[in-house]
């Protein structure tokens, strides 16, 4: 076989059955072989959007997602999404098309330096030169990819590699590389100190970042919580690692979080972070969390403990591990006096009901539409203000929330959507945008309408780019600078023109019953939500 028959059998070996990429001539050779098996691939309309399918392929199976693209700006359009990735830890196989081996360095015609130019977003990148090694390289991509803390693996490869002849194939059984070797579980000395410090505590907090998720350690996550009677706060990233409805999850921290969720982080005399990096978007000043809190820092990336605030007790290894040390520590405690005092924060909190005169209320239509999605459903949140009101009024049932969190990616949320409804075709999967991440990606209606990927699309219209103009309004006195998107496009004939049902709700009347109409379209569809074009997102919510 060829080098492109061996990667192609590679990806059999791990059982890839569906990839998203676009082709050109440096990849011709891969796009070629892989006619040959069953794996199928997903042309979409941009590689940039190549990455995000495969990063919601990757958060909906928990196995690698698969991207590949061309040589030059192919290879370099690539770059964003595979940013967005590593900024989540989201495990991705990025499979890029090179010029000739002989002719790099010479600037040839579409050759770039990818693993120069993406090295800062990958967690290791290859460039492959001899055809022999390319087992042992892909064995080690999807291991490193899918272990420790995940993220993104950049694989290069020539086109004169991909068509040379190798004289066998063998897939390596196993991987054991010297310098990669990440901790699993957690130092006993730490955890018991970790039982210690809650028989001490009166005000315990766990915060939940998205590292919970990925390790797959919801219901461990839940099991403690209940066991102990530890309230739990989460980032963005970390919705939907606990229920909404569970008595002790008490919303979302941040600029933009939860007032119950924000009181509980400032009260608390005993913080256990799990999974999250407690940057600054979540909390913009750590040291106030450091100064008067016992901290307990859980992570399976080293690097992130002690990088924003310095903790008391970091315990280095896997969540879903480190929990199941964690069960069997024999630990005495009492907080609901804590719990009475944060269900009076949450109980105080209500959305407003009183939206502009003639648009929708983007809290009570969040809130509406997840309660009314399936269980087990899938919402892809955009960025921008639709990314906020997504994340404080979202409903987390059984289902997954997905976002771009770390990177705050536009156009994320029609390709992530396609690739989560790939993973598994029996989800109900909603992507929901601002009318400026939907002109990024919206060319990426005529991959779901090609390959029957059936999303609904909920574009909440407003005229603006929403949370910049929001800034502008509070940071420079109302003067607005590049933010007004206009009228332009009609969002009606965009779903004609991808022979999509469309539905538009202008305001709060008869909402459950057009957001049922929507959801029971058999396919996919489009609705577009008018929304206040002056409406900010801290407008959105009174305490009694």
């Amino acid at each position: 076989m060829i080098g492109a028959d061996a990667v192609v059998k590679c990806l059999e070996k791990e059982g890839v059955t569906t990839l998203f990429g676009y082709p050109g001539v440096a990849i011709c050779p891969f796009f070629n072989s892989i006619l040959n098996t069953k794996i199928e691939s997903i042309l979409v309309r941009s590689e940039q959007n190549a990455a995000h399918a495969a990063s919601g392929y990757a958060r909906v199976t928990g196995k690698a997602g698969v991207c590949v693209a061309t040589s030059g700006p192919g290879a370099t359009n690539l770059i964003t999404g595979i940013a967005t990735a590593y900024a989540d830890s989201i495990p991705l196989i990025c499979i890029t098309g090179q010029v000739d081996s002989k002719l790099l360095g010479s600037d040839v015609f579409q050759e770039a330096d990818i693993t120069g130019a993406a090295e800062s977003f990958v967690k290791y990148s290859y460039l492959v030169k001899d055809a022999v090694d390319i087992p042992r390289v892909m064995k080690e991509a999807f291991h490193i990819a899918q272990t420790g803390r995940k993220g993104p693996v950049l694989i290069d490869i020539p086109i004169d590699v991909q068509n040379k002849t190798i004289p066998s194939f063998r897939y390596p059984e196993s991987v054991n590389m010297r310098t990669y070797k990440p901790t699993v579980k957690g130092h006993a000395v730490q955890i018991r100190k970790v039982g210690k410090e809650l028989e001490k505590a009166h005000k315990p907090l766990i915060l939940a970042g998205g590292g919970v998720i990925l390790s797959g350690a919801s219901s461990q996550l839940c099991d403690f919580s209940h066991k102990y009677n530890i309230p739990v706060v989460s980032t963005m990233m970390g919705i939907g690692a606990m229920s909404s409805s569970d008595d002790m999850y008490y919303g979302m921290i941040g600029n933009n979080g939860r007032i119950s969720a924000n009181k509980a982080m400032q009260e608390s005399d005993l913080l256990i972070v799990i999974g999250a990096r407690i940057a600054d978007r979540a909390v913009s000043s750590p040291d106030l969390v450091a100064k008067d809190t016992v901290l307990i820092h859980i992570d399976v990336d080293p690097a992130e403990i002690g990088k924003n605030v310095g903790p008391t007790i970091p315990i280095v290894g896997d969540i879903k591990h480190i929990f199941a040390d964690l069960a069997k520590e024999s630990i005495t405690c009492d907080f609901s006096p804590w719990c009475k005092t944060l269900d009076g924060y949450r109980n105080a909190e209500k959305p407003r009901k009183k939206p502009g005169k003639g648009y929708v209320d983007p809290a009570v239509f969040v809130r509406t539409l997840s309660e009314m999605m399936d269980d087990m459903a899938v919402y892809v949140a955009d960025v921008g203000q639709n990314q906020m009101w997504s994340c404080m009024y979202y409903v987390a049932k059984s289902g997954k929330f997905l976002t771009s969190g770390g990177m705050g990616t536009m156009g994320y949320s029609i390709p992530a959507a396609i690739g989560a409804k790939k993973a598994d075709k029996k989800l109900q999967v909603v992507a929901v945008c601002g009318d400026g991440s939907f002109q990024m990606s919206m060319n990426e209606l005529a991959t779901m309408a090609e390959n029957g990927i059936d999303v609904k699309v909920i574009v909440f219209n407003n005229g603006y780019l929403g949370l910049v103009r929001e800034y502008q309004h509070n940071t420079y006195n109302k003067n607005y600078s590049m933010v007004s998107l206009g009228r332009y496009p009609d969002i009606s004939k965009i779903a004609e023109a991808y022979d999509m049902p469309y539905i538009k709700l202008s305001d709060n009347k008869g909402m459950e019953d057009t957001i049922g109409q929507f959801l029971k379209i058999k396919g996919r569809a489009i609705m577009e939500v008018m929304l206040d074009p002056m409406d900010c997102v801290k407008d959105v919510r009174i305490t009694k």
